[in-house]
């Protein structure tokens, strides 16, 4: 059940904040000038109101994963540093005294609360927000561009993982102990399940460990422990159904996709698509200027590379009234096979097929 009522805590110990935590600190800045309520009224509908136990506050867990992602910890870690480092609690808005959460309900929350795909839409836009109400975006030009992401099984594999994320662990012991007896790594082509046991074993000999509680040492355990506890699903597919071969230049292609973005002078962005590898850059330029638009941006200038001076986004442009500032396609000069559903890829200099 989650309350309707928001958490006020009070404590006898509060004025220790205005002490310890500067008042140029990050952490402090972010929790002034950002008011997180808009992530309570965003989530209340995935909880029942007027049934079961209470719940923790969406805002709380939603902090809880940015400090999480700003100081690259994991579950364990960022729980664990929240527990004794005065600017986390003072960002969570926790009293000195208050006991933190448990790391699982991180993991819950990102899969059974995190789901919905507008959610990178309505962090943009209350960024976007945040930056006209204190006056930082100033300009009337977004800049188009896209980069490219890999598909994630195709990034590495689970016995990459392991391996990767074992081997930082005994860099972490030896570097504590010279001496200490740790378990044989498995041969390069062992299989998954060996390198389990394998990370089980070392994971076993760093709780028996006199060095098990120190900071780098635990953490590098903790991050072990969650690709083998709750994270390694996410690398379990062998294909990828979404994801398609795309190209940076003629002679280097990845396997993945393009993450398309627009992004004013001041660096702020204000829209973001995400599309598959092989999909041409020109076609997403209609929706960015839209959500740009609709985030609170004033476009009367779009500036981008040759792949979005398609004959369409001409007529988009002319419409829509602004001005797109980018060198001419040749594919207006030389003609395209659109008709058929063929277009030329820029990047990898050829035709591209309706499959990509």
């Amino acid at each position: 059940m989650l309350s309707s009522q928001l958490k006020l805590s009070l404590s006898y110990y509060s004025d220790l904040y205005d002490v310890i935590v500067p008042k140029d600190h990050i952490l402090r800045k972010i929790r002034e000038l950002i008011d997180f309520s808009f992530i309570y009224n965003e989530l209340k509908n995935k909880y029942c109101l007027d049934n079961g136990r209470n719940a923790k506050n969406p805002i709380l867990l939603f902090k809880y994963l940015l400090l999480k992602y700003l100081y690259n910890l994991s579950d364990n870690g960022v729980v664990e540093r929240s527990r004794y480092d005065m600017s986390f609690k003072y960002f969570l808005e926790l009293t000195p005294e208050e006991d933190v959460i448990h790391p699982s309900l991180l993991t819950k929350f990102r899969k059974q609360r995190l789901k919905d795909e507008n959610i990178l839409d309505l962090l943009i836009n209350k960024s976007v927000e945040l930056a006209i109400k204190q006056g930082v975006l100033k300009s009337n030009a977004i800049i188009v561009d896209s980069t490219h992401t890999e598909a994630r099984y195709h990034k590495t594999t689970q016995r990459e993982m392991l391996k990767k994320a074992s081997a930082s662990l005994k860099v972490a012991l030896k570097d504590s102990d010279k001496e200490i007896y740790l378990p044989d790594e498995p041969e390069k082509h062992a299989s998954l399940d060996e390198y389990n046991k394998y990370c089980n074993e070392l994971l076993n000999t760093v709780q028996k460990s006199p060095y098990s509680e120190l900071p780098t040492i635990k953490e590098e355990s903790s991050m072990l422990s969650e690709i083998l506890d709750n994270q390694i699903d996410c690398y379990d597919q062998s294909i990828d159904p979404d994801a398609r071969i795309g190209h940076k230049t003629v002679n280097s292609s990845f396997y993945g996709y393009k993450t398309h973005l627009a992004m004013t002078d001041e660096r702020i962005i204000t829209a973001a698509t995400i599309t598959s590898g092989e999909a041409f850059d020109g076609q997403e330029l209609p929706v960015l200027v839209q959500k740009s638009k609709a985030a609170g941006a004033t476009v009367n200038e779009v500036i981008a590379d040759t792949a979005y001076s398609t004959l369409e986004n001409l007529k988009d442009a002319q419409s829509n009234d602004y001005k797109l500032i980018s060198k001419l396609n040749p594919c207006i000069i030389k003609g395209t096979r659109s008709e058929d559903g063929f277009i030329f890829n820029k990047d990898a200099d050829t035709m591209q097929c309706p499959a990509g």
